[in-house]
């Protein structure tokens, strides 16, 4: 339901949807590798490929590269996320700065995804993740093998929040509860946890709830739309503190936008020769 319609599809090429089942995790150095291959194709193919997306790390990690840390276990990805729910994330905290205090020491209680990570990633490797992140990066392209133009939208918050709601009442009308109860009848048949990330997708946890009777319809909708726009005020802050180097736009009407997004693209010097 938050994927291109078949319709958008037919009409432009797109590639890396519907690519793993439900219970294959992608990683964002194993999206950029996808990413990589798919777009030195489009160049054989004499087209130009466009990257639309919202999470900067997984662009990050295409464009720059990201340090060589293996993957994880999913059951020790699982194993940490019960242990910080037995103890609670401040207790979390203070059990890896005992373990890895020069990570922890840059981390927060109040972010659990990442204080995950650091705790996935010393289980697994033995090493801090700080020590890893010293190490070189494992870029998908040579240097000078491709030239990003990299855009990022920034309309104005209220837009962007009135847009999350429309956008997830959209995907109710046109399925998101069928979607999301086959998916629960999914985790229940072959036993997956929680912690996988489709599961955690923003809007999933709630609309589960909502089916298992936890929560009325119009609770669950809400928790979801506003569970959607704190993550749009997330990605709002990654733009801010970790996108300075690119071209933002607050164009707030499509006329506008459309003609400083090609204009940015002219000025650029691309050519489909590029």
């Amino acid at each position: 339901t938050a994927r291109p319609t078949q319709v958008e599809m037919d009409r432009v090429p797109h590639r890396l949807y519907g690519i793993r089942h439900a219970w294959e995790p992608c990683s964002a150095g194993q999206w950029a590798e996808l990413a990589a291959a798919e777009m030195r194709a489009s160049w054989q193919g004499g087209r130009i490929p466009i990257l639309v997306g919202g999470t900067g790390l997984y662009f990050r990690a295409l464009m720059e590269g990201l340090a060589a840390i293996p993957d994880i276990d999913p059951q020790v990805r699982q194993a940490a996320r019960q242990h910080m729910a037995q103890i609670g994330p401040a207790a979390f905290h203070a059990a890896l700065a005992a373990r890895d205090p020069q990570t922890a020491a840059g981390l927060r209680p109040t972010d659990p995804q990442r204080l995950l990570r650091a705790w996935e990633v010393l289980v697994q490797t033995g090493r801090p993740l700080a020590a890893w992140q010293q190490e070189p990066v494992r870029a998908p392209f040579a240097e000078q093998e491709v030239k990003f133009i990299p855009i990022a939208l920034m309309p104005a918050r209220q837009d962007i929040y009135r847009r999350c709601d429309l956008r997830f009442d959209a995907m109710i009308a046109t399925g998101a509860l069928d979607e999301v109860a086959a998916l629960d009848e999914l985790a229940r048949v072959r036993g997956l946890p929680d912690s996988l990330p489709l599961l955690r997708a923003v809007g999933v946890p709630h609309l589960r709830a909502y089916l298992r009777g936890e929560l009325d319809r119009a609770t669950a909708v809400e928790k979801a739309k506003t569970a959607t726009r704190r993550y749009a005020k997330r990605q709002m802050t990654w733009i801010r503190h970790q996108m300075i180097a690119w071209n933002i736009i607050d164009a707030q009407d499509s006329e506008s936008l459309y003609s400083e997004i090609f204009s940015i693209i002219v000025n650029s010097g691309l050519t489909g020769q590029d």
